[in-house]
């Protein structure tokens, strides 16, 4: 009988709440304590408390509520860590994620013209999907198609799109109709305000300040409530307001959408559910890789319960109303403070419940504020590039296009369809092909009539 599965000696000591606790987690087996457990949980929450001021600022622009969205962000991410911790012992903390927050916005909301009540129903489908990928195998079927340097590829084009939006809302890149980009007004009020951010942020960081975003944003719309940049208007604040996002996702009109925009459903389902995947396999690999929990195979054990995990997470959150819920790679901070158990994301998902009674005065927080954490996160987002063989044109040239199409065509789905279908077509020209790869074939083809769609409605 294993240690997590023994039962428990009717006569033990009045700790035999901790030894229930120890068992569960299994903290003995992984030698930590529950005392290193909760600290780590508040070193994750501290680094992603971001979250709660940055997804309303993103999301607001898809004309949510900021305030409700905000509460929503605190929900989602509680429901999600906490699962997380019962259900796959992992110190994992979830969220709604950065860059398909920005896709949900930018891209879905106003460059297609999908109002964002039938944009949450998207993400509702898609967390769906995931769910009855992982449960079906087909999950481990997409993810074999996938080469290692383009979900690297996929992270750091998705980071120079977070990167150009903080820049764009700082107004320190504006639009310019001779180069389509130039250097905005740097003594602009709103400029200068996330140049000082950016500056405290950076400061904070390399000074290895725990919560040095959170602060720098705070510190940010201080200096700007002193400058007369914002307007403290305080109002009657109760859990209510979560009511101004949840349950208001239209379905009926997600499947509308087939009519009024083409492939468009198709497209957002397909962006929402494979960055969920990507995202999630990115993050697995580098937390548990650095938390000692991959087995000598180099698996991550649990690992369905872990993206089933996830898919509910998105679940729920579409209904509280925020975009994808994903995981979160600043768990790697908690694991660096000795997280090795399901506890630490527990205490994290604890602590954004927490921080709902406060949420909604997110949108006191002016963009200039959120902006310098948006770029210093979406160059943090950079590092898996270092995983490229750039010197290989097979790995370097699928790549780039991934990279560089995200950001320059203010879209993910873009950039995923330049890079599987370039790789597809080099591994074919190469002779690699084999019939095992006809799921990446058929991929690349969906893409490539996607951009015969395109070309024929410009």
């Amino acid at each position: 009988m294993t240690q997590a599965t023994r039962p428990i000696d009717p006569g033990a000591p009045p700790t035999v709440g901790a030894h229930r606790l120890d068992r569960y987690f299994r903290m003995s087996e992984r030698g930590t304590t529950a005392r290193t457990e909760v600290l780590a949980g508040v070193t994750t929450f501290l680094t992603m408390a971001y979250i709660v001021l940055v997804n309303p600022a993103i999301l607001g622009q898809a004309g949510m509520p900021v305030a409700s969205v905000a509460a929503a962000t605190c929900f989602a991410a509680a429901f999600a860590s906490i699962l997380m911790g019962v259900v796959a012992n992992t110190p994992l903390a979830l969220a709604p994620g950065m860059g398909l927050n920005a896709y949900f916005s930018f891209t879905v909301v106003q460059q297609m013209g999908v109002p964002w009540p039938v944009a949450l129903g998207c993400v509702l489908i898609s967390g769906v999907a995931f769910l009855l990928l992982t449960l079906t195998g087909v999950r481990q079927m997409i993810v074999a198609v996938i080469p290692q340097h383009l979900f690297a590829a996929v992270a750091g084009g998705i980071g120079l799109f977070i990167g150009f939006i903080g820049l764009k809302n700082a107004g320190i890149v504006v639009a310019s109709p001779a180069t389509l980009v130039a250097l905005g007004d740097l003594k602009a009020p709103g400029a200068a305000l996330a140049l000082f951010g950016l500056l405290a942020i950076g400061a904070l960081s390399v000074w290895n300040v725990r919560g040095a975003m959170l602060i720098g944003i705070i510190g940010t719309t201080l200096v700007g409530w002193f400058a007369g940049q914002v307007v403290f208007k305080p109002e009657p604040y109760s859990l209510a307001a979560l009511t101004g996002t949840a349950f208001k996702l239209d379905l009926p009109g997600v499947f509308g959408l087939g009519g009024r925009h083409g492939l468009g459903l198709i497209e957002i389902l397909f962006v929402f559910l494979f960055v969920d995947l990507f995202d999630n396999i990115g993050t697995l690999v580098a937390v548990t890789k650095r938390a000692g929990l991959m087995d000598a195979a180099g698996r991550i054990p649990g690992l369905n319960r872990i993206l089933m995990t996830d898919a509910v997470a998105t679940v729920v959150g579409s209904l509280a109303g925020t975009s994808t819920v994903t995981s979160y790679v600043e768990s790697a901070a908690g694991v660096q403070a000795g997280g090795r158990t399901g506890l630490t994301a527990l205490v994290t998902g604890v602590l954004f419940l927490l921080t709902m009674f406060v949420a909604p005065y997110a949108q006191l927080i002016p963009l200039a504020a959120t902006a310098p954490a948006l770029i210093i996160v979406g160059g943090l987002m950079l590092l898996p590039l270092r995983e490229v063989e750039w010197e290989d044109a097979y790995s370097a040239i699928p790549a780039f296009l991934t990279v560089a199409m995200i950001p320059l065509t203010f879209s993910i789905a873009n950039g995923l369809a330049f890079g599987i279908t370039a790789h597809a077509l080099l591994k074919l020209v190469r002779g690699r092909i084999t019939t095992a790869d006809w799921f990446l074939l058929l991929l690349a083809g969906l893409f490539v009539v996607r951009f015969v769609w395109m070309s024929a409605g410009a």
